[in-house]
């Protein structure tokens, strides 16, 4: 399989070293968080260490099945036996401590801070980056392998759906050979595709296809390259739905031919909007992310913004068409470059 790193030693020896973990995510958690909390916590119980999945946020219902969900401990409420019964808390996807919302409830425990953004902050005792990973999953897969544990089926399979979403079922930039040398490894490790393509494809709960419904009434296309979308308070609560229904929900207006850049503005208070972001190829979307004091990746990224939502939704759209400008700029002064070059 090819990768692009191994797990680090030091990281390696600090899991042997403690005898129970807690392991969290950020807000929101989406497949890759959920994915990569339950394939880890199976994975350091094969060496014998014990470990409680604590998210602030419930899950998506779309990961209900994956082994072990039902047992995420889930609020801003400690585990039983919080904090002396645990050496170490391990930190997942969250470029900043604060992302994962426990910031206050984690104390003194040493934190162990594995992810694949940009622009992490290195708040970790021990700290894994790799931004090339297609997934935080394929680094956790890589984790197995450094711990030389044998990956049972139902670990190949949360592993194997982290893939999955990050990848937009293989179809984003991120498609790398490194994910595709991961997936074909999880299947042969007992991954099963067609369960996890199930799971993601053909069990939308009835709320989140009602939300969907109410999200496409919002949809705008501006000067042919940049959707955007609304999902307010009114919706979720029209449609009977939840913050979980919205997973996936900004595919849909990024698969309209012409479009380069998409914005969803959620509500998620009053006056709070979360402004999640997605582009194709070039287009840099985390930039702007990090400029708001959010991240993620180059073509998937987001933040949180204050409104009023028509007056944020008019913002969000002059810095993305700013953003593509800028883009094809750049791209126009390259294809300059090699003219000269092969003149």
């Amino acid at each position: 399989m090819t990768t692009s790193t191994k797990a680090p030693e030091n990281l390696l020896k600090k899991l042997r070293s403690g005898h129970r973990y807690v392991i969290t995510s950020h807000i929101n958690p989406d497949g890759d968080a959920v994915g990569s909390s339950l394939g880890l916590i199976r994975i350091l119980r094969a060496i014998g260490k014990g470990a409680v999945v604590w998210s602030r946020d419930e899950p998506p219902k779309l990961y209900r099945s994956l082994a072990g969900s039902e047992r995420i401990h889930i609020g801003t409420e400690p585990p039983s036996g919080f904090p002396d019964s645990f050496d170490g808390v391990i930190v997942l996807e969250c470029p900043t401590l604060d992302r994962c919302g426990l910031e206050e409830q984690l104390g003194d425990l040493p934190v162990i801070n594995i992810d694949h953004h940009l622009g992490n902050e290195h708040y970790g005792v021990v700290n894994w980056i790799d931004t090339a990973a297609p997934s935080l999953g394929e680094m956790i897969y890589r984790l197995s392998q450094g711990l030389m544990v044998n990956l049972d089926q139902e670990t190949a399979t949360a592993l194997y759906l982290t893939l999955v979403t990050d990848t937009g079922g293989f179809r984003f930039a991120n498609s790398s050979p490194a994910a595709f040398d991961a997936a074909s490894a999880l299947v042969a490790e007992g991954a099963h595709p067609e369960q996890v393509a199930q799971w993601l494809y053909e069990s939308q709960p009835e709320s989140a296809v009602r939300l969907l419904g109410e999200m496409l009434k919002t949809l705008e296309i501006h000067d042919g390259r940049v959707a955007t979308a609304l999902v307010t308070q009114e919706m979720f609560e029209s449609a009977g739905a939840s913050s979980s229904d919205t997973e996936g929900l900004i595919d849909h207006p990024r698969s309209i031919a012409g479009v380069d850049a998409v914005a969803l503005i959620r509500q998620v208070d009053d006056d709070q909007f979360k402004v999640s972001l997605r582009s194709r190829g070039d287009i840099d979307v985390e930039k702007l992310a990090r400029k708001k004091g959010g991240g993620g990746h180059r073509n998937a990224a987001g933040y949180l913004a204050e409104g009023p939502i028509d007056e944020l939704r008019q913002t969000v759209v002059a810095e993305l068409q700013d953003t593509l400008s800028r883009s094809h700029a750049r791209a126009s002064q390259i294809d300059r470059q090699g003219a000269r070059l092969n003149m």
